[in-house]
């Protein structure tokens, strides 16, 4: 009775850990968000399937841990990182009753690591990731966290910075930051990380507020430090000081 918890990264086999590649292989059943299915599917061959839409994650970890009962072994696949806005927590959470269960939690290249890899290096000091999503998560909180991050002079990771119902809300969180940080702070979005058409863009801090961008946009706020080398965005570490 196995369960694996696999972040597949940005969704293409040669960005996939090679104990990904091989957890995939040896199980019975790969389950996951269609989308991230897709993604996938050429490494999949005949193996069964286990699929649901978006807002079905219990639903989704539920059949998988029930399958895996049944003396499956299953891999649920995630985007990015399991442990990353993932499904690695619901699971253990799902299986709580269950220890005789055995979940592997496998990681995998998360947007942050894979979207700063485009820009240069701007995660390279103190960050934080926080997510523009308000599905799970108060606006009243996620503007906290904005807030102090920005007054703790972090750089910072923002996912899920636009949506249809919810086209305002870089907008709103560049001014919550703009109210600690520089207008000049540099700034960059990148768009399909690791897929076809992936795109990064540089930009102030004051222009990226207009900037648009969507579910598929992961974007980085530098600090104080930050600055543009050849194009491309660095925060220094500091061991020039050393």
């Amino acid at each position: 009775m196995k369960l694996y918890v696999i972040g597949i990264g940005p969704g293409g086999a040669e960005q996939m850990t090679p104990r990904a590649l091989a957890a995939m292989e040896k199980s019975d059943i790969i389950a996951g968000y269609t989308t991230y299915i897709d993604l996938v599917r050429p490494l999949i061959g005949n193996k069964e399937i286990l699929q649901t839409p978006m807002k079905q994650e219990i639903d989704r970890c539920v059949k998988a841990r029930d399958a895996a009962r049944n003396g499956r072994s299953v891999a649920m696949i995630c985007s990015g990182d399991a442990g990353v806005y993932g499904m690695a927590g619901l699971m253990h959470e799902v299986c709580a009753d269950y220890p005789e269960l055995e979940i592997e939690v496998i990681p995998g290249i998360t947007a942050a690591c894979g979207g700063a890899a485009v820009l240069g290096a701007p995660l390279i000091h103190d960050f934080a990731v926080i997510s523009l999503s308000d599905l799970l998560t108060p606006w009243e909180k996620i503007e906290k966290r904005l807030d102090l991050a920005s007054q703790a002079d972090f750089c910072i990771c923002l996912y899920n910075p636009s949506s249809r119902k919810r086209a305002d809300y870089l907008q709103k969180a560049c001014d919550i930051m703009l109210k600690s940080k520089a207008p000049e702070t540099p700034c960059g979005t990148v768009r399909n990380i690791g897929r076809d058409g992936e795109q990064g863009e540089i930009y102030t801090l004051a222009a990226l507020r207009d900037a648009k961008v969507d579910m598929f946009t992961t974007v980085f706020i530098g600090n104080s430090q930050t600055r543009i080398i050849n194009g491309k965005l660095v925060t220094p570490r500091g061991y020039e000081n050393k």
